[in-house]
């Protein structure tokens, strides 16, 4: 769940933890906190501080009072006493804008490893991904990635069928969109000769759009 007020950072957060694979819910105020948390029953929210009528430390209040949900707190105050403030109402995390979306979500992801709640293992084919113990297997055979190209594989495995491009790539590995873009194509390269050295091709180039990550050929 997002509550955040602002509608463009409401609106690229929930793109971009959409993204990412999880089902969200955004409001732009906690108004309806109560009957959204019993029904919705999120495993995480994203809380914003200044929020119109009651503001995000009287909402985590309530949060804690129903469940031990994970909460990152996304606010622009960045004084120390307010961090204090919410890590000691119950925060697991706290983001200060601006910030970078794919740190936002690693953020999330972190929190919610913490928490036991990560995502599943991802099955392609005969390649088996465990993004969070950082293992994959293809055919049974384990296959040595570096960090970098552990998350091109988790995120365009997460997106499997779907054409992702690069700078959604730079964005979501790297944190930036202002590499270049060969940055992409030399990881790509070499992820893909790792992938192809235990069976048939699975990580595609789609001509003037990006990648894509399928268990068929073509």
């Amino acid at each position: 769940m997002i509550v955040e007020d602002s509608e463009a950072i409401r609106l690229s957060v929930e793109s971009a933890l959409a993204e990412a694979g999880y089902a969200v819910l955004a409001r732009p105020d906690g108004s309806d906190l109560e009957p959204q948390l019993a029904t919705f029953r999120p495993d995480l929210v994203v809380l914003d501080v200044m929020l119109p009528g009651r503001d995000g430390f009287a909402l985590l209040e309530i949060i804690r009072r129903y469940s031990a949900v994970g909460v990152v707190l996304l606010t622009a105050r960045d004084a120390v006493d307010d961090r204090l403030r919410g890590l000691g109402a119950g925060a697991d995390d706290y983001v200060v804008k601006p910030f970078v979306l794919a740190e936002l979500v690693a953020r999330v992801e972190a929190v919610l490893r913490r928490m036991g709640r990560a995502q599943p293992v991802i099955e392609i084919g005969d390649l088996v991904i465990d993004g969070d113990a950082g293992l994959v297997h293809r055919g049974g055979v384990p296959i040595d990635l570096t960090t970098t190209e552990l998350k091109l594989l988790v995120h365009l495995a997460r997106r499997r069928d779907r054409v992702v491009g690069k700078a959604q790539l730079l964005t979501a590995v790297w944190g930036y969109d202002d590499y270049a873009a060969n940055l992409v194509e030399v990881h790509i390269s070499a992820l893909r000769r790792k992938l192809e050295e235990h069976g048939p091709r699975q990580l595609h180039t789609v001509r003037g759009r990006g990648y894509v990550l399928r268990d068929s050929p073509g």
